[in-house]
């Protein structure tokens, strides 16, 4: 159970680490509305960072 939540944590930072250093701020606020949808089980911050992620994406 412990080596889960560790894997989970590592994951979570080097994903954060990778948006903000190759899709900036913009990514970071991706980041963010993903996790805050995600918890709090609401579509709108979900939608919302779902879009603009493939819209980084696109982009890049």
């Amino acid at each position: 159970m412990i080596f889960l939540e560790l894997l989970g944590t590592v994951m979570t930072l080097g994903v954060e680490q990778l948006m903000q250093s190759r899709y900036g701020a913009l990514g970071f606020l991706c980041l963010f509305l993903l996790g805050v949808g995600l918890k709090a089980r609401n579509t709108a911050c979900l939608s919302v960072g779902a879009v603009l992620f493939v819209l980084l994406m696109t982009q890049a």
